[in-house]
């Protein structure tokens, strides 16, 4: 009785191991199919899309925020006190240097130039007369007739004649210049400004009348980055006082983001770093005939801040991260693609430029690269700069 119940117990012990011998030699089967299948049966390449390196030269331009200013603004102030009797301009207008602008009540300047004449004329009289008495003085002392005090009395009147005469004629000069100033006239060539006070204005001598503006050319100031190696470049040169500082062209734009038909010339670079900002200021100036540009408009100053020789632009696209850093994919004549890490330098006119790590005439990955691993065979497809 107990043997066959042994038995039964084992039965499905033995179905069991029949099962999992079937299981392995199934998946041995598996196994083998699938490495068939990643031969001649397999994935296909991954189509990629390539170009062709060649080197180019680059200019580097940066783009610089600045702000910009009349070549020259002056302050059209009062040089004699009085009733402001007349503005002589049409406020905003350009003006020619030496066009009158303001008249000042001449009638109390007219009078003091009457009376500096007058008293110039008395010290003339004077003169005369002492000179007449040093000629007639001066004669008797050479016949012995007047003592020596006679003589130099004679002549310390000549003498102070003299004096007098010349500050009578200074005091005309002085008058017939503050009548002189009762016309306000422009400093210089420029645009004209609100008048600050109307006219019967009662004014002081260095009251402001207006302002002038000169608009060409106009000026723009703006400051450059430390980091800059151009830049750093140029602030040496500065100090040391060489004239290349003075032949950067630079170019504008507009508010509005179009580009000013004129160039213009960094005339100006400071000589130190401000440690505050880590900047150096700059001033360029451009040519302003039609008066596009306005003094006080926010503008940007496109200035060439490096030049590079023989380097690669590529799509920004192709290139990718890994922990060692920037790498793009290259094709090799057999169609393996492999990874190599490359020395990144600015971006220009949106392509990027690759300083070290490529080398002309190979093939580069510029699409179908993402998921891309290092020795797996491509399949090129629309290659630039290259026969398929």
């Amino acid at each position: 009785m107990s043997t066959p119940s042994r038995t039964r117990r084992a039965l499905p012990a033995a179905g069991l191991t029949a099962t999992l011998l079937a299981a392995l030699w199934l998946s041995a089967c598996g196994s083998g199919d699938e490495a068939a299948g990643n031969g001649s049966g397999g994935m296909p390449p991954p189509p990629v899309t390539l170009s062709t390196l060649t080197t180019e030269d680059v200019k580097v331009r940066g783009d610089y925020a600045g702000r910009v200013r009349g070549s020259r603004e002056v302050e059209v102030r009062a040089r004699v006190d009085g009733i402001l009797e007349e503005r002589l301009y049409v406020e905003g207008q350009a003006v020619g240097q030496g066009t009158p602008l303001f008249r000042i009540d001449p009638e109390p300047y007219e009078i003091a130039l009457k009376m500096a004449e007058a008293e110039q004329a008395n010290a003339q009289a004077g003169l005369n007369q002492a000179q007449r008495e040093w000629n007639r003085i001066s004669d008797l002392y050479q016949r012995n007739v007047v003592s020596t005090r006679d003589r130099d009395q004679a002549l310390s009147e000549l003498e102070l004649a003299r004096a007098r005469v010349d500050l009578a004629r200074a005091s005309v000069a002085d008058a017939q210049r503050n009548l002189r100033y009762t016309t306000v006239v422009a400093p210089i060539e420029g645009t004209t400004e609100l008048e600050s006070l109307p006219e019967g204005s009662l004014i002081s001598q260095g009251t402001l009348l207006t302002s002038l503006t000169q608009h060409d050319p106009v000026h723009v100031r703006f400051s450059l980055p430390e980091q800059d190696a151009a830049i750093q470049r140029t602030a040496r040169q500065a100090m040391m006082g060489r004239e290349e500082v003075q032949s950067h062209e630079v170019q504008l734009l507009l508010p509005d983001g179009s580009l000013y038909e004129h160039t213009g010339q960094v005339d100006f670079t400071d000589s130190s770093i401000d440690p505050r900002t880590g900047t150096v200021s700059a001033r360029a100036v451009f040519p302003n005939p039609d008066r596009l540009v306005v003094p006080g408009q926010f503008v940007r100053v496109r200035i060439m801040v490096q030049e590079l020789k023989d380097v690669f632009l590529i799509d920004p696209t192709a290139v990718s991260q890994d922990r060692d850093g920037p790498r793009v994919f290259l094709v090799d004549d057999e169609d393996t693609a492999h990874a190599r890490h490359v020395r990144l330098g600015p971006m220009v006119d949106g392509r990027q430029v690759i300083l070290d790590g490529l080398s002309a005439g190979e093939r580069l990955v510029i699409n179908g690269h993402v998921g891309l691993r290092d020795g797996v065979k491509v399949s090129p497809v629309n290659a630039q700069g290259r026969d398929q």
